[in-house]
């Protein structure tokens, strides 16, 4: 059964009042309660891994009937190598410091008022993805932590493998005394969930979108309660004019080719002309070695290339595609990312300091990096366990979205009889 026989508006009503009571008591669970709820998950994980697999197989055979990519494939599959990095997530989350109740700031008043600034839940957080069916455990583990109830709707392409997760889940809370409302997933193919969950400003304290620009937009444009925005990565590397050669082989090989469907995935090399006057573009050429169509802007020489087009500065292609373009060095590079980048994550390769630490000053993505793939634009690498998504604005949570990011905070104020005058 897909739902589609439920009246959405009514189970999703009720799925924000069951979410809305289990949060109230999350807010007060144990550290001891949420982290054997994880590690209980985990160990369910590993004793389903038969039927999670093959739950994803079935998910994998609709998909590819549809003539999803293989990128997109990429993001769905699930392995018994990929099963066991989820574990281990959840086991790293359940050995964090739990954030709630977190002295964040402390200090006394002349008026004689003692405060303090405490870490507290959101609430109830929901969460819209794609089809990337690890998420259900990320998303899901992730608010536990931080004493949250977690709304999941996952995509028709996952379906199958978040209900698989989403079971193991439930064994975990059960297990560990809390309630299993405390992460509900949406029992319905029915897009007109997404539409509920977009107006449950009475159940709902945050809504966070993860997948493409279509389901982002959708979110950004129709949502009455707040939004941590994971945009589309439109990840750029730019190859300075002190860029080792060796380092910028190694590292845009990794950042374009390990996993090409993943957000932190580079989409655009931008070249200094000096460098190319000098180096060439070895690193495209590896690239083209490995199967990956470049799309080559003016004055770039490389066999086989293809010329860009306008159309591909600014594009998150998730495929063996990978735009480039030569740029008037450093002010260049910014004016380029400035124009199409994203705020994601973009990166420099250069052995030059001051030229880093403009590129880091004068950018504002959520992630910058030097002289690393920018595949490490993971919340789990940030030594966060998971994430939940990477949020690229600017009010509350940016960059790896954690157990950390999923609080807020309140005031204790404290006196002795204190009268203001």
């Amino acid at each position: 059964m897909d739902g589609t026989d439920l009246n959405v508006a009514e189970i999703m009503r009720e799925i924000g009042e069951a979410a809305r009571a289990a949060s109230r008591k999350l807010a007060v669970a144990t550290s001891q309660q949420k982290n054997a709820a994880l590690r209980n998950a985990g160990g369910a994980i590993r004793s389903r891994s038969a039927d999670i697999l093959a739950a994803n197989a079935e998910d994998m055979a609709a998909a590819e009937a549809k003539g999803l990519t293989p990128a997109m494939l990429d993001r769905l599959k699930l392995t018994q190598d990929r099963l066991d990095g989820i574990v281990d997530s959840l086991n790293s989350i359940a050995g964090q410091d739990d954030p709630v109740g977190a002295l964040l700031e402390e200090w006394d008043q002349p008026s004689g008022l003692h405060i303090r600034k405490v870490a507290t839940p959101l609430g109830v957080v929901g969460v819209i993805f794609e089809s990337r069916p690890n998420v259900t455990v990320d998303a899901g583990a992730l608010c536990l932590k931080a004493g949250n109830a977690a709304i999941l709707r996952g995509g028709s392409e996952s379906f199958h493998s978040a209900r698989a997760l989403h079971e193991c889940l439930m064994e975990g809370l059960r297990t560990a005394g809390l309630t299993e409302a405390a992460i509900q997933l949406v029992p319905t193919r029915d897009r007109a969930a997404v539409g509920e969950m977009l107006t449950m400003s009475r159940y709902i304290d945050v809504i966070v979108p993860r997948g493409g620009k279509g389901l982002v937009a959708k979110v950004q444009a129709d949502a009455r309660v707040p939004v941590f925005a994971h945009l589309e990565g439109i990840v750029h590397i730019y190859v300075d004019a002190e860029a080792d050669t060796e380092t910028a082989r190694k590292v845009i090989l990794n950042a374009k080719t390990r996993r090409t469907g993943i957000c932190g995935a580079v989409e655009c090399i931008l070249i200094d002309r000096s460098y190319y006057a000098q180096h060439g573009v070895p690193f495209l050429a590896d690239l083209a070695a490995a199967g990956v169509e470049v799309r080559a802007g003016e004055g770039i020489d490389l066999a086989g290339a293809v010329p860009a087009t306008e159309a591909d500065w600014g594009r998150e292609y998730l495929d063996m595609i990978v735009a480039a373009k030569l740029v008037d060095g450093l002010d260049g590079a910014i004016e380029h990312i400035s124009r199409y980048g994203s705020n994601h994550t973009d990166c420099i390769l250069t052995e030059d300091d001051a030229a880093a630490a403009r590129f880091f000053a004068e950018l504002d993505s959520a992630i910058l990096m030097r002289n690393a793939s920018t595949q490490f634009a993971d919340g789990g690498e940030f030594g966060m366990g998971a994430e939940i998504g990477i949020a690229t604005g600017k009010m509350h949570a940016r960059g790896p979205v954690g157990a950390r990011q999923l609080t807020s905070f309140k005031y204790l104020v404290e006196g002795n009889g204190s009268l203001r005058p």
